[in-house]
């Protein structure tokens, strides 16, 4: 029988068990204690990834493979130079992520918000590589990762609250048609808003600009780098879609207060009021107006296009999307919330008999 081995991946901002914050306040489960190492007591082999807080998902994508396989980071010959950045990163060797990693070994990816971006694109590096990194690389110099055929090696992908189609947060402030003080919100939740935009606010450097994860969340991009990913026939399939507002006047959404963080109310009122049209022609209307306080529902289910169909317990098939019902939590509820404190922990543990039901 193939070993599993569970890998989380954070989200923006986030970070994981290669980073000293993670044994203070661990991202998954925050004060309420580390999911991953609940997983383990109860026998799981799982694992916290750290990869570029604010990075894309093609460069987390390659540094999570460098930490899974103990290896040096290689962001590829030609991605490095289109994008204008070093071509290597950190090096893991003798410090792998998992003790050992092999075709008899079969991952399950649970990505968080960017995190679930991340796994998916990883997953398809894995599966298929990189046509422009081969094409501009000496076959001695070329990272397997982007060669591909290790397809057999991932048999779950878990995506919680994730922008796969990207999020109308990160397309309002860019539509100059939208008038964000026409939406009402409290002072105090003005400045909350204000204090957590700068506490995450991208710290750009020389790179291009499109090599950030505040790029690859804009609905337009999204859908770009959706279209070079696959949904791969060998795997599984399930994504937790939340949704923390109420219906207003059939047209717009409200964050409930009870679920919403306080940071997150005012970009969750705004989401929920926004309609627009991207400039490469997504039309965002009501469909977009339920959110988490930063994701649209709607995005986190499946990607546009791709095999889905609603999740039912028994009948999980591989190659497919299983969306899950609606969960009824703002964003930051899978890593312990922010100033609304969540524990996540007994809907982590159910996540996990789940996953051990597909084995």
């Amino acid at each position: 029988m193939s070993r599993l081995v569970y890998i989380f991946c954070h989200g923006l901002n986030g970070y994981g068990q290669y980073d000293k914050q993670y044994k203070k306040k661990p991202y998954w489960g925050g004060a309420s204690g580390d999911v991953v190492s609940e997983w383990r007591n109860k026998g799981a082999e799982a694992y916290a990834a750290s990869v570029a807080p604010q990075g894309s998902a093609w460069d987390r994508a390659c540094e999570l493979y460098a930490q899974i396989a103990g290896t040096k980071v290689d962001y590829g010959k030609a991605h490095s130079s289109e994008y204008r950045h070093s071509r290597t990163g950190r090096d893991f060797t003798g410090c792998a992520l998992i003790p050992a990693w092999d075709d008899d070994t079969r991952l399950v990816l649970i990505g968080h918000s960017f995190g679930g971006v991340t796994i998916r694109l990883f997953a398809e590096l894995l599966a298929h590589g990189s046509e422009e990194e081969r094409a501009a690389t000496a076959p001695e110099d070329l990272s397997p990762l982007f060669a591909g055929g290790m397809a057999e090696r991932v048999h779950a992908i878990v995506t919680l609250a994730a922008p796969t189609n990207g999020t109308s947060a990160y397309e309002l402030s860019k539509d100059p048609s939208f008038k964000p003080k026409q939406v009402k919100v409290s002072r105090r939740h003005k400045i909350l808003d204000l204090m957590m935009k700068r506490a995450t606010r991208i710290r750009m450097d020389d790179r291009d600009t499109r090599d950030w994860a505040n790029f690859d969340m804009r609905p337009d991009n999204a859908r770009a780098l959706n279209a070079r990913i696959s949904t791969l026939s060998n795997a599984y399939y399930l994504s937790v879609p939340c949704d923390a507002t109420v219906p207003v006047d059939g047209r717009t959404r409200v964050p409930d207060h009870k679920l919403v963080d306080p940071f997150l109310v005012r970009t969750s009122a705004l989401m929920g009021r926004y309609v627009g049209v991207t400039a490469g022609g997504c039309v965002m209307d009501e469909r977009w107006h339920a959110n988490d306080g930063l994701v649209n529902t709607i995005s986190a289910r499946a990607p546009f296009g791709e095999p889905q169909q609603p999740f039912q317990k028994g009948d999980v098939k591989k190659g497919v999307w299983s969306v899950m019902e609606d969960l009824h939590v703002d964003h930051g509820f899978f890593s312990g919330g922010y100033m609304h404190k969540s524990d996540p922990h007994a809907y982590f543990l159910g996540l996990l008999d789940l996953l051990r039901s597909l084995e």
